[in-house]
């Protein structure tokens, strides 16, 4: 009887962003943070482990800052070019993995290895999370994702900003990254999405667009992404904080 191969960790990264919205003239991925930059942060977790197979970042087709990045000489990247939105670059880092099929033995994406999909601009992954992550997940038939259970009362608003009515915040989840599905059902599930033109800002919402239930596996509310100028101080002052209470090294 011929034994299945056990399933592999991969990750994919889409760092194709431009930064347009916070009006930076560097994209915030390459932005520094306390030495490093938010991409770096942002793969630390996963390459201090073992267990990985390999990374795809997902660059943009102009992107000037890759090549000077330390990033650029780990063996276990490769890199990938993205599309006009994170759906288009999350699948191409997908086909990056399934296409290495035929160029390098044994290192390509079969249909049941894992994938993990973290967003570049998210630089305080605590690698714990990442650890419960993996451990609940990895039997699981679905998949799922990190996410934060809502603290905060919740309002929805009309045209003119004022407020309609309070959601309650009951069951509601902040979500996070790294999502863990199934490298061959989460290709279906965005592969489907961009065919029918439908919009996910996520691979979760991919997952449940084929009926699916992806599980919540609750996160640290710190592990935040960066979308306005003031998040990089914040991120900042959880990085600097977390580095004051690290063990020190034997």
């Amino acid at each position: 009887m011929t034994m299945e191969n056990p399933a592999r960790l991969w990750v994919v990264v889409p760092a194709a962003g431009s930064s347009r919205r916070i009006g930076a003239s560097t994209p915030k991925q390459y932005t520094k943070l306390l030495g490093k930059t938010v991409l770096e942060w942002a793969l630390a977790p996963f390459l201090e482990r073992d267990d990985l197979a390999g990374v795809v970042v997902v660059l943009a087709p102009n992107d000037a800052y890759w090549d000077e990045s330390p990033l650029a000489a780990e063996r276990r990247i490769r890199v990938a070019t993205g599309g006009a939105e994170r759906v288009h670059s999350v699948l191409a880092g997908l086909n990056a993995l399934a296409e290495a099929q035929e160029e390098e033995q044994n290192q390509h994406a079969r249909d049941r290895d894992w994938v993990l999909v973290h967003d570049a601009a998210r630089p305080c992954l605590p690698s714990s999370d990442l650890t419960r992550l993996i451990d609940e997940l990895v039997n699981d038939e679905v998949g799922g994702l990190l996410a934060a259970p809502s603290v905060d009362t919740l309002k929805r608003a009309d045209g003119a900003d004022r407020v309609v009515e309070t959601v309650t915040r009951d069951l509601l989840w902040r979500a996070l990254t790294p999502q863990m599905f199934r490298f061959g059902l989460l290709r279906q599930a965005l592969m489907l999405a961009v065919d029918n033109n439908v919009v996910v800002t996520d691979e979760s919402q991919a997952i449940e667009g084929l009926g699916l239930r992806p599980r919540l596996v609750s996160g640290d509310p710190d592990n935040i992404k960066i979308t306005t100028p003031g998040d990089f101080e914040r991120a900042e002052r959880i990085l600097r904080a977390r580095t004051k209470s690290a063990p020190a090294a034997p």
